[in-house]
């Protein structure tokens, strides 16, 4: 029997990694300008032309060296300068780079920087990442006996024509090479015969003609890292997640998802079953408003999908039950909206209470009507509030300081703000009532909440506002009890069916009637909710994809994790007997080291979250993906 010695790793490929643009975000010419000319009027337009002239060389529009001596030819730079430069560099290395410096510091010797850049910058900044010296290759600066930067060495076979293709061949390298730029000089290289790959690095600046040259497109170094099974920072690359973003929440929503790293598209208005259905595939966060329904047959098509954000209060569009069963965790934005929707119930109270819509339509109609006949003032009238949660309990605090007596009634104990009354059913609150508001959810007991018989109960000329969900309101019960003048008005800004789009023709028996104001479901759109809402849903949803946190999910179990340790298995599974028991036996059937075990359950599912050591043989986790009655499965580093 013979003894075969074991597989030996395959060895990294060399890596040519440029500089300014890859490695930071940067341009390292281009920010000493800024740094030299700070103090001059002309800033502004010397630093835009050396920006240009970059430009230029990286597309290959312009001669590399041409280009190299025009910027330095409008560069006013001293030597005192660099240092400048160089602590400002140290803050603008790219991200995804950043975040791997282990990898940088593991293999010693594989990694060259082979830049037009200029030394004397550049190494001070790669030098934190342990590649030394030797193994930077680039320009370097010549200066005169006062310190000024005159221009750069031309014996230095970088600051050629070609000088990348040159200076490689020089090294000598055996085995695999893969370059990693943003710049046409880059791909050079590859073009030269002297690399196996080139990798368009496109984190921080994408130039369409290197791109479509490049064997890969790198978003991140992270997805070189993924594609080539190397040691990396992340369990997963962030630009690999896609989220679809639909119905126009506010712009910052897609930046603050963008800059974590994922892939966004953006679609206006909603979409129909049909249409997500087509649009799912692949998608691992979807963000929505009220419009666009979540069914089980989306789910069932939503092949990647991990979480949802409903860019409103509302969740009544989303199956909850079935997104529990897939293991989808959905979050909202319970709170970002509430003082927008406040003010505007505020608001239509106010109008109502005068006929303004009625005199409104009647001036613009041109006629003369100025009576009293009908309006009255708020104060000393009583506000029946119906659902006293978060928008209805502070329209009670707001109500009460222009002078309304509060009545509310909600089917959950709450705790009276000020001096609200509670009653004790919904018949008592609308026999007292002059002015009724709905502030209730959307579940499927609401259906219809108010009908005939509710308006029916309500005093005469009472005004009526639906600032809640439209399927609570029977709207021609409503009509009808507006024509026959049982009501005084109404106010509703939420309707059964609302259109998808702008374009999208509106239609209700309400339109038309006297002292009724409709509006187009904008409660929430003030641009200080909107921006509000645009923070809080993308935190929640990075939260959830980057730490396994559950915090304020309007289905999932909530659990506020601690500070991750190390390596991170998120189980979520059915909510049946033995499941905690079956992963903890595979845990130890692997000696794998528990730091920390977190488990939360709810009437369809358990979360599991087990932070263990990093030292683990990779069968653990095909192991845990097969416990049964397993939903989904995640590994988090």
């Amino acid at each position: 029997m013979t003894n075969e010695l074991p597989d030996q790793p395959t060895p990294l490929p060399y890596l040519i990694i440029d500089f300014d643009s890859t490695f930071t975000q940067v341009e390292g010419l281009d920010e000493l300008a800024d740094i030299a000319l700070e103090n001059s009027p002309d800033r502004a337009e010397i630093v835009g032309q050396i920006r240009a002239l970059t430009d230029r060389g990286m597309s290959g529009e312009l001669s590399f060296s041409e280009s190299l001596k025009q910027r330095l030819a409008l560069l006013p730079a001293r030597r005192e300068h660099i240092g400048l430069l160089v602590e400002r560099l140290q803050g603008k290395v790219s991200e995804s780079i950043r975040r791997n410096r282990s990898f940088f510091e593991q293999f010693p010797g594989r990694v060259y920087i082979v830049s037009s850049g200029f030394r004397e910058f550049i190494e001070p900044v790669v030098g934190e990442f342990g590649i030394v010296p030797e193994f930077v290759l680039a320009n370097t600066f010549t200066f005169d006996e006062a310190g000024r930067i005159t221009g750069f060495d031309p014996e230095n076979v970088l600051s050629r024509d070609g000088g990348k293709i040159e200076q490689l061949r020089r090294l000598h390298l055996r085995g695999p090479v893969y370059v990693l730029g943003d710049g046409y000089t880059d791909f050079q290289m590859r073009e030269a015969g002297l690399a196996d790959r080139f990798y368009a690095f496109t984190e921080n600046v994408a130039r369409p003609a290197v791109v479509a040259q490049a064997d890969e497109v790198l978003p991140s170094f992270d997805e070189f890292l993924y594609q080539n099974k190397l040691p990396m920072s992340l369990s997963y690359p962030k630009n690999r997640i896609k989220v679809l973003l639909l119905e126009n929440p506010d712009p910052r929503a897609a930046e603050l998802l963008r800059q974590e790293g994922y892939q966004v598209e953006l679609v206006p208005g909603g979409l129909d079953e049909d249409e997500l259905v087509a649009r799912i595939e692949g998608v691992s966060l979807l963000g929505i408003r009220s419009k666009t329904q979540v069914t089980a047959r989306v789910l069932a098509a939503a092949n990647r999908l991990i979480g949802i954000g409903a860019f409103c209060i509302g969740t009544n569009q989303i199956d909850l039950t079935e997104c529990l069963k897939k293991g989808v965790a959905v979050f909202n934005a319970p709170f970002s909206n509430t003082r927008s929707v406040v003010e505007l119930a505020l608001g239509e109270i106010l109008l109502l209470a005068r006929r303004v819509p009625e005199k409104n339509a009647l001036m613009h109609a041109g006629k003369w009507d100025k009576s009293a006949g009908g309006a009255f003032e708020v104060r000393g009238k009583k506000l029946g509030i119906v659902g006293y949660g978060n928008i209805g309990s502070q329209l009670s605090v707001v109500a009460e300081a222009v002078g309304l007596q509060v009545l509310y009634f909600d089917i959950a104990e709450k705790l009276q703000l000020g001096n609200a009354t509670r009653c004790r059913s919904l018949a008592e609150l609308l026999a007292q009532a002059d002015i009724v508001t709905l502030h209730v959810d959307g579940r499927p007991e609401n259906t219809h909440l108010f009908g005939a018989e509710e308006f029916a109960r309500m005093k005469p000329g009472a005004l009526f506002l639906n600032n809640a969900r439209g399927p609570v309101v029977d709207v021609p019960a409503l009509a009808a009890a507006l024509r026959a003048g049982h009501l005084g008005g109404a106010a509703v800004d939420v309707f059964p069916y609302e259109p998808k789009t702008n374009d999208e023709p509106f239609a209700s028996e309400l339109t038309g009637l006297p002292n009724v104001l409709l509006t187009p479901h904008i409660g929430g759109s003030t641009a200080e909710a909107q921006r509000n809402i645009a923070e809080f849903v993308p935190e929640r949803l990075m939260q959830y994809v980057n730490t396994g946190n559950t915090q304020q999910s309007v289905n999932f179990p909530n659990i506020q994790l601690p500070e991750q340790a190390a390596h991170r298995l998120m189980h979520i599974h059915h909510n049946v007997p033995g499941v905690l028991a079956h992963i903890n036996q595979v845990l130890a059937a692997h000696a794998v080291n528990i730091l920390g075990q977190y488990l939360k359950t709810n009437e369809h599912i358990g979360y599991v979250i087990t932070d263990v050591d990093k030292q683990y043989e990779p069968a653990l986790i095909e192991q845990l993906r097969e416990v049964e009655h397993t939903i989904k499965f995640r590994v988090l580093y």
